[in-house]
């Protein structure tokens, strides 16, 4: 990777316009190995480039990923209506660089989300067609039955669904907690499918996407950046075509 000019490396940060990252470098708050840098045309090799900004350490990434433990009470967008956004959350140069959520949760639905402004990756693991699966704890306000177990597994027809959307597997918890996998992405899915079955979802939390399960490290409200590790467990699980 070429080098680049410090400016341009807070720019694609999330640090501001090219002239507010430079002003940055000019006021003496970029510092690297401890030295005050304050020539924003100073160049530097990006890759592994770590570097603090008015004393918070950061590390240049080419692209986000990240993983957010997503609280109730929270919208999954940047112009919330009635509760605030998961993106007061993040650092604001993670939403100036523009990193989006990988599929939306429900305000009051908790658990893993992914962000990332890397496009290729978000098409890739919010696309119902790739079958993703996802699972979920489901607390319902009636006791299961089995015919409610039944109906998931086989199939309920959903408003404006052409063919009926099956669970791909329910493990049962106890009475009223199930442990529920979906493979598509339709808009409240699981909320609109129990319903569809009979009963209704009092609670929900989303605990893995893919092979990923939420790290247990993560309390509501915390994020971290995704690492190789993270990677390779969010993709390893059973494929359709193994």
């Amino acid at each position: 990777m070429p080098s680049m000019q410090i400016h341009r490396i807070l720019q694609s940060q999330g640090f501001g316009s090219r002239r507010e990252s430079r002003a940055l470098v000019r006021s003496g708050l970029v510092a690297v190995d401890g030295q005050v840098i304050d020539d924003p045309f100073a160049e530097f090799e990006p890759e592994g480039f770590a570097f603090t900004v008015d004393g918070e350490p950061w590390e240049y990434r080419a692209k986000a990923y990240l993983m957010l433990y997503k609280p109730a009470a929270h919208e999954c967008t940047r112009k919330p209506e009635f509760y605030p956004s998961i993106f007061s959350l993040l650092p604001e140069q993670l939403a100036e660089r523009g990193v989006q959520p990988v599929g939306r949760l429900d305000q009051d639905t908790t658990g893993l989300l992914l962000l990332s402004d890397d496009g290729q990756f978000i098409h890739t693991w919010s696309s119902g067609k790739k079958k993703i699966p996802k699972r979920y704890r489901v607390e319902l306000k009636h006791a299961h039955t089995p015919e409610l177990i039944d109906a998931l597994l086989g199939g309920v027809q959903l408003h404006d669904e052409p063919a009926p959307i099956a669970a791909a597997a329910i493990e049962v918890i106890d009475a009223t907690h199930l442990w529920l996998t979906i493979t598509e992405g339709k808009y409240h899915q699981v909320k609109r499918m129990v319903a569809a079955a009979g009963n209704r979802v009092e609670g929900l939390h989303r605990h893995s996407v893919g092979g990923l399960a939420l790290p247990e490290v993560l309390e509501p409200g915390d994020w971290a950046w995704m690492t190789d590790k993270h990677f390779a467990a969010l993709a390893d699980y059973p494929h359709g075509d193994d």
